[in-house]
């Protein structure tokens, strides 16, 4: 599994290899100048804060990085180029039956598998993207990573599956006991609300692979 500590030392690691400050890079990215300042990786409650795939996809797009040096600098030395096998099924396909158990864990047949360059989480799994209900953040033939088993709060990207079969990629607005709100990535589609009792699972996205 990344950790906190782990992305943000990436994206400090990336500006100095370019010969940038953080709030370098973020200017260059065109983010605001405090967006990667130290100040802003904790909240106030001291919840931590993670920078978005948004944020990333920008800065590998100003340095002209790829995602497999970003990854490089992202994993402890000797283990850059480690891989694991990541169970992946279409996000459209994930909405049938037998693919996932109670718990929203991958389960039975007819996953594919992928290579990807995460530290060892075994239940972690992979949805690739079909159409554009999710433009402009992620496009047809982006794989996204889910961990089931990560805390979700408010702000986080996820992807929820309802008990009806629908299987959506959205940002968590609310969560409480009773009710789940969810906003869109793309403008053009509304937010929705479910009961909670509505909702299968619920997994935030941890990483994107483009």
């Amino acid at each position: 599994m990344l950790t906190h500590k782990q992305i943000w030392a990436a994206i400090d690691a990336l500006a100095a290899r370019y010969g940038m400050s953080p709030s370098g890079l973020a200017r260059k990215s065109g983010l605001d100048a405090t967006t990667f300042n130290p100040s802003k990786r904790t909240a106030d409650d001291g919840k931590k804060r993670w920078p978005s795939t948004e944020s990333v996809s920008k800065i590998l797009a100003a340095t002209g990085a790829s995602l497999d040096e970003f990854v490089s600098l992202i994993l402890p030395k000797g283990k850059q180029t480690g891989v694991r096998m990541v169970p992946v099924i279409g996000l459209a396909q994930a909405g049938g039956r037998g693919f996932f158990d109670d718990s929203g864990f991958p389960a039975g047949s007819g996953w594919n598998h992928v290579k990807l360059p995460l530290a060892d989480d075994e239940g972690d799994f992979a949805l690739e993207v079909a159409g554009d209900s999710m433009l402009p953040l992620y496009r047809a033939g982006d794989i996204l990573v889910l961990s089931p088993s990560s805390q979700i709060r408010k702000g986080d990207r996820v992807v929820a599956k309802t008990k009806g079969g629908e299987v959506m990629a959205k940002v968590l607005s609310k969560k409480s006991a009773k009710k789940i709100e969810l906003a869109s990535l793309n403008p053009a589609f509304p937010p929705r609300s479910f009961d909670a009792g509505e909702i299968e699972w619920i997994a935030r996205i941890v990483w994107v692979k483009q």
